[in-house]
C-alpha cells in the first residue's frame, strides 16, 4: 500500500483492502500469543477525538502502544479548540511537534480530509460526521472471514439507522467490494435515497430481509444526530425492527450476529441475542485492536518508503 492516509473505504481498492486484511490477520495471531513489537518505537501517533468514544479510541490507542508507538490523547475540553483554534491550526501543532500518524473522529463528513490535506502526518479516520467509519468496516470483514474463512458470496444484512450510520455504508462499501451482497434494513425515514448506488439491496421488511443471511449486525438509533421526528417511539421500533431470538432463527443456521456497538439493549438488539452463542460482539473489539495495529503499521511503513 502506497498511501499518506486512510479516509475512507470508498478510496481503497481490493488488493489494499486485501493488505490490511491480511496484516490485520497476522496482528490478531501475534497478540493471540501474547507478543508485542517494537515497529513503531520513536513514532508519535496522536488521538483527536472531536466526539465522545470509548472502543474505538481506546483501541487506537491500545494498536498504537502494541507496536511501541508514544501516544498522545488530544482532550478538546481542555485544549486550545475550545479557545476557537480552527482544526488545521491544531494539525499544524501536533505537525510541528513531530506527530507521525494523526488519528481523528469529527461530527463534521469531511475534517479528516481537511486536515490531511493541511498536515504532513499521516491522518487516519475514526469517523467522520454520517461519511464514513474505515476501521470499523475493517474489523466486521476481518471477523466475518475469520469466522467463515472468505466473503465471496456471504449474505450480510445490517438493520437500522442507515440514514444516520458511517458504518453501514462503509461496511456496505467494504463488504461488497470483497465479494459479499449487502441488504440495508430500517425503517423508510430512516433508509437515505440512493444507497442502492454504495452496491447495497434494500428491504424494509425485517423477517424477510435475514432470510438466509449469514450476518445479521442492527445498528444503534443515533438521536444525536437526529433533528426531526424519524421514529414514532423507540418501543416501535423495537417491534418492527428489533434483532430478537425469533429474527435470529430466520438467518442461516450458522450465522452470526454483529453489531459496532455501543449497545442499546431492548431498542435495536435483545440482551440474549447481544450475549448469545451467535453474538461474536466481543470478537469484534479484539479485531478492532489487529486491525488498527495493522493500519498504523502500513502508513508508517509508507512513510519511511517514500
Amino acid at each position: 500500500m502506497k498511501r499518506k492516509d486512510i479516509l475512507g473505504i470508498k478510496d481503497l481498492n481490493k488488493t489494499e483492502l486485501n493488505e490490511i486484511l491480511t496484516v490485520a490477520d497476522g496482528m490478531r495471531n501475534m497478540l493471540d500469543r501474547g507478543e508485542r513489537s517494537t515497529e513503531l518505537r520513536n513514532r508519535n501517533v496522536a488521538t483527536l477525538f472531536y466526539e465522545n468514544s470509548t472502543r474505538t479510541r481506546n483501541s487506537f490507542e491500545l494498536a498504537a502502544k502494541n507496536l511501541g508507538a508514544t501516544t498522545t490523547s488530544l482532550s478538546v475540553a481542555t485544549s486550545s479548540v475550545q479557545k476557537g483554534e480552527s482544526l488545521i491550526d491544531t494539525g499544524k501543532t501536533l505537525d510541528a511537534l513531530g506527530t507521525d500518524v494523526m488519528i481523528i473522529r469529527h461530527p463534521v463528513a469531511g475534517a479528516p480530509r481537511l486536515l490531511a490535506d493541511n498536515v504532513t502526518a499521516s491522518v487516519l479516520n475514526a469517523g467522520d460526521g454520517i461519511n464514513e467509519h474505515p476501521s470499523q468496516a475493517l474489523l466486521d470483514v476481518l471477523t466475518a472471514k475469520r469466522r467463515f474463512g472468505g466473503l465471496a458470496g456471504l449474505k450480510v444484512v445490517i438493520v437500522g439507522d442507515i440514514y444516520h450510520s458511517r458504518v453501514a455504508r462503509s461496511d456496505t462499501l467494504c463488504f461488497t467490494r470483497l465479494g459479499a451482497t449487502v441488504t440495508l434494513c430500517g425503517p423508510c425515514s430512516l433508509l437515505p435515497d440512493g444507497i442502492e448506488s454504495m452496491g447495497a439491496t434494500v428491504e424494509p421488511d425485517l423477517r424477510k430481509a435475514v432470510v438466509g443471511a449469514n450476518i445479521v449486525m442492527p445498528l444503534r438509533i443515533q438521536r444525536e444526530r437526529m433533528e426531526g421526528a424519524f421514529l414514532p417511539s423507540v418501543e416501535e421500533y423495537h417491534n418492527y425492527y428489533g434483532v430478537t431470538d425469533e429474527i435470529v432463527s430466520l438467518a442461516d443456521d450458522a450465522a452470526i450476529v454483529m453489531h459496532p456497538a455501543p449497545i442499546n439493549r431492548g431498542a435495536e438488539i435483545t440482551g440474549d441475542v447481544a450475549d448469545g452463542y451467535k453474538s461474536v460482539i466481543q470478537e469484534q473489539v479484539k479485531n478492532g485492536v489487529a486491525v488498527r495495529m495493522a493500519l498504523l503499521s502500513l502508513l508508517v511503513q509508507c512513510r519511511i518508503n517514500k
